[in-house]
């Protein structure tokens, strides 16, 4: 008897979603895919939320059961991208037992998703104003303060030399989606000519780049 109250209860499977919550799901991604060409391309500010319903078959105010905005859509578009690249990306750096392999695996494998990818990072580049979107949006920001904390981590171990670990993410960040968006002008984007290209140009740079002492020992030399 005590045996059998003791025994864990069976495991119920989960219930697949009904056709209700299918259908929410289903019209979410027609809203996201349709956004993302509408703002490729007409470029985010002259995007309006009547263009991105007219691009799918939805009723004009199905897309306020899901959206509160243009704003609100764009910012799930950049969430969803760099959701699925952040962890490619710090895989990639785990690896990395060079300088080399770090910054040509965080170019490569980014420029490689942008190419395959092209809509929802023509949506970011589409339109100047984009810019502070992107950079506002959680999942973006997050994806900055991983690579922020992989170049911290590489330069402790002795990968990097001692240099500035915010200003070096920025460098990269910056270098990797101006890069990206001349790739794309190409007749042929070549992902890996130009993570070539970025890589060697950071190896020809990190070098003679001005070195800093850890924050711990500063915090040391100013405690003594």
């Amino acid at each position: 008897m005590e045996a059998e109250l003791l025994r864990s209860p069976p495991k119920t499977r989960p219930k697949p979603p009904g056709k209700r919550e299918r259908t929410k799901v289903q019209n979410r991604e027609l809203i996201l895919q349709a956004a993302r060409q509408v703002f490729a391309d007409l470029g985010y500010g002259a995007t309006t939320v009547r263009d991105i319903i007219r691009a799918t078959s939805l009723a004009s105010g199905t897309f306020y059961n899901y959206f509160k905005s243009k704003e609100e859509v764009f910012q799930a578009i950049q969430d969803e991208s760099a959701l699925r690249i952040r962890p490619r990306l710090r895989e990639e750096r785990a690896r990395a037992g060079t300088i080399e392999e770090f910054v040509l695996g965080t170019f490569r494998t980014f420029l490689e998703y942008v190419a395959s990818d092209e809509h929802s990072f023509r949506a970011i580049r589409g339109n100047t104003d984009t810019l502070r979107v992107r950079m506002d949006t959680p999942e973006i920001i997050a994806g900055f303060g991983e690579l922020r904390e992989d170049l911290e981590t590489a330069i402790s171990k002795g990968l990097f030399p001692p240099v500035d670990a915010d200003f070096l993410m920025a460098s990269m960040v910056g270098v990797a989606f101006e890069i990206a968006e001349r790739m794309l002008r190409r007749d042929d984007p070549n992902p890996g000519q130009a993570a070539v290209f970025a890589t060697a140009l950071f190896m020809g740079g990190v070098h003679a780049l001005p070195h800093y002492a850890p924050v711990q020992a500063v915090e040391s030399t100013v405690a003594a």
